[in-house]
C-alpha cells in the first residue's frame, strides 16, 4: 500500500503517544483506511472513505512485533480494550459485520487535508506575533519549576523491565515464569507487571502465584495504568494517601493475599493450593 497521511506534532503531547498498543492500533487503522472518495466494495459491503474492515484476530497478526528476538502479539482482549478506549475518545466508530469489524476514523479528512494544515499553520504564525513576548515571559517564570521537575525525574528508579525486577527480587527466572510474565505484559503492560512484582515483595509474597494473584485481580478490575492500580489498592486497603508506593523506602502495611507455595501450570492460569 502506497500513499501518505499527516500527523500533527501535537501528537507528542497527546496521551496516546505514551500508550504504545493504542498508538499502533489507531494509526494502523488510519493508514489502512480507504482513501478513495468512491469507496470500495468487499463481499457486498461498501467500505467508505476513512473506513477499514478487519477482524480482531487478523489485527493480532497485523500488529505482531519483535521483542528480545521473539515474535510477540497483543492479546485479543488488549486490542479490544484499546479500541473501546479509542471509541470513547471519539477517534473511532465501530460496527460489526459478517466479514469483521468495520472501523470508521472520525474526522478522517484531518489526516489527509494538507491544505487545511497549511491554513492552520498560517493562522498560527499570525497569532504567534502578538503572543511571543507573553510566551517568553511565561517560559522564564516557569524555569525554576521545570528544573525541579527534571531533578525529580532524574532520581534513581528501579528498572521498568519486569524480567529484571523479578530476578532482582526472586533470583533465577524459570522459563515457565518467564512465559507467564510475557503473557501478562501483553495483557496489561510492563509497568503494571513490574508494579505487581514490587507490591508482592512488600507483602512478603514468596512465589510467582502470589504475584499472579495481584495481576488477576487488576485484570478483573480492568486496571490499565499504574495510577489506577495505586488508587485501587489505596481504596481497598484504606491506606492514607501516598502509602501505596513501589519504592524501596515505603514501609506501609498492606493487606496480604493468601499465601501460595506451589505453581501448578495449567494453560494460561494456575491452580491455587493452600500452604
Amino acid at each position: 500500500m502506497k500513499g501518505a497521511f499527516q500527523i500533527s506534532r501535537e501528537i507528542f503531547e497527546n496521551p496516546i503517544w505514551n500508550d504504545i498498543p493504542k498508538f499502533r492500533i489507531f494509526f494502523f487503522i488510519v493508514g489502512n483506511a480507504v482513501f478513495s472518495h468512491e469507496g470500495v466494495r468487499k463481499g457486498g459491503i461498501l467500505i467508505k472513505r476513512g473506513q477499514f474492515l478487519r477482524s480482531y484476530r487478523n489485527l493480532r497478526d497485523d500488529l505482531e512485533y519483535i521483542d528480545n528476538r521473539a515474535v510477540k502479539k497483543y492479546s485479543t482482549s488488549v486490542i479490544k480494550r484499546k479500541i473501546d478506549q479509542l471509541v470513547k475518545e471519539e477517534r473511532l466508530l465501530i460496527e460489526d459485520t459478517e466479514l469483521g469489524t468495520l472501523f470508521t476514523v472520525v474526522n478522517y479528512d484531518l489526516y489527509q487535508g494538507f491544505d487545511n494544515y497549511r491554513n492552520n499553520n498560517l493562522e498560527q504564525r499570525e497569532n504567534s506575533v502578538g503572543t511571543a513576548e507573553e510566551q517568553r515571559w511565561n517560559n522564564n517564570k516557569n524555569v525554576k519549576n521545570v528544573k525541579n521537575d527534571l531533578e525529580e525525574e532524574e532520581a534513581p528508579k528501579s528498572p521498568d523491565n519486569p524480567f529484571e525486577v523479578y530476578q532482582q527480587n526472586y533470583g533465577i527466572l524459570k522459563p515457565i515464569i518467564s512465559q507467564s510474565l510475557a503473557e501478562w505484559c501483553n495483557d496489561l503492560s510492563d509497568e503494571l507487571v513490574s508494579a505487581a512484582i514490587k507490591l508482592a515483595v512488600k507483602r512478603n509474597g514468596r512465589t510467582f502465584t502470589f504475584i499472579e494473584a495481584i495481576l488477576k485481580e487488576w485484570n478483573q478490575q480492568q486496571i490499565t495504568t499504574l495510577n489506577e492500580a495505586r488508587i485501587y489498592e489505596e481504596s481497598k486497603s484504606h491506606l492514607k494517601k501516598g502509602n501505596f508506593d513501589y519504592g524501596p523506602n515505603n514501609r506501609g502495611r498492606h493487606e496480604q493475599p493468601e499465601r501460595e507455595d506451589r505453581i501448578q501450570p495449567i494453560g494460561r492460569y494456575r491452580k491455587r493450593q493452600r500452604a
